[in-house]
């Protein structure tokens, strides 16, 4: 077994269940869907986490012709994603909502699996830096891993959406806001050391 390759999965599994928070989407997604009947909430989650899902794809795998478009350098925006990163995890920590993760509450339709839930709430510019952050300058079975990582998070939103009233009754909102609390601290170090790994590129670089 390659150790190396497991302690990578497993940092790409924690960093995306850390910015996606699929326990503290929970009241955002019941506060979206309303008393819409089952079937409908099932259709929105599922379209939401497929998107989403499609949309970090794209990223992932054209990166490197995304970089080379806009002249992206990888320290650049190892440094840049690590502050993004950061101030998601610092507003979570301080119970905000995120400015850059979350929108208003639209008119209830099924039109929400695509905005706000599919973007940018499960991919917005955090959960996208994340994945190109884990991808970029990596080979292929890096990007494959990065991509099985995600699908499991992604899949893991899908079950907590449709299981969303029996979380609120079994843990309450007190509990989900302590596990945003704690999700907020991991994606504050997350971003923290993007910011230093690219610092160290940079340098490097430099030489």
């Amino acid at each position: 077994m390659d150790f190396t390759l497991l302690s990578f999965a497993m940092t790409s599994l924690t960093g995306f269940f850390a910015i996606m928070n699929p326990i503290a989407n929970v009241p955002i997604f019941i506060s979206l869907v309303g008393d819409a009947e089952d079937d409908v909430k099932k259709r929105i989650s599922k379209k939401s986490t497929l998107i989403a899902f499609s949309i970090v794809l794209v990223f992932v795998l054209l990166g490197k012709i995304i970089f080379d478009l806009f002249g992206i350098t990888i320290p650049a925006f190892k440094i840049t994603g690590g502050i993004l990163v950061f101030f998601v995890g610092f507003e979570m920590l301080q119970s905000k909502k995120s400015t850059i993760k979350h929108l208003h509450t639209p008119n209830i339709n099924e039109d929400i699996a695509v905005s706000p839930l599919a973007i940018p709430i499960l991919s917005g510019p955090g959960t996208i830096v994340t994945a190109m952050n884990y991808s970029s300058d990596t080979d292929f079975i890096h990007i494959a891993i990065v991509l099985i990582a995600f699908a499991v998070i992604c899949y893991m939103n899908y079950l907590f959406f449709n299981w969303s009233e029996i979380l609120i009754d079994k843990l309450g909102n007190n509990v989900i806001s302590v596990i945003g609390k704690i999700m907020g601290l991991i994606i504050a170090i997350i971003g923290t050391t993007m910011v230093i790994e690219g610092l160290k590129l940079a340098f490097l670089s430099a030489k």
